[in-house]
């Protein structure tokens, strides 16, 4: 096994990253309810809020979750998901703007 650096110097650089990080999801936070003050139509809102979410989400799984260092079989696994969740969503709204109406035959 590789020896695991714990220098001083080492562990302050890691804090000031998780600092960083969580200034950055703080100002995402903020970034996120000053949004919702916006006057947009409900698809811009939820486009809105979901564009800042994934971000706060990106930086949450990258650092917290320490995967901006995994290997590529990880990251591989991870696009595949991410492309399954987001073709669920497009079939979820496939369905939803389905032009045919079903009537009531009561």
């Amino acid at each position: 096994m590789s020896e695991i650096e714990h220098s001083e110097e080492h562990i302050k650089k890691h804090v000031r990253v998780y600092i960083s990080v969580f200034v950055a999801l703080m100002a995402l936070t903020v970034v996120t309810v000053a949004a919702s003050y916006l006057q947009l139509n409900t698809f811009g809102t939820i486009a809105l809020a979901l564009f800042i979410a994934s971000i706060k989400a990106s930086l949450v799984i990258c650092y917290f979750m320490h995967l901006i260092s995994e290997k590529k079989l990880v990251l591989i696994v991870l696009l595949f998901t991410t492309i399954f969740f987001l073709g669920l969503i497009f079939l979820s709204l496939l369905a939803y703007f389905d032009p045919v109406v079903y009537k009531n035959v009561a």
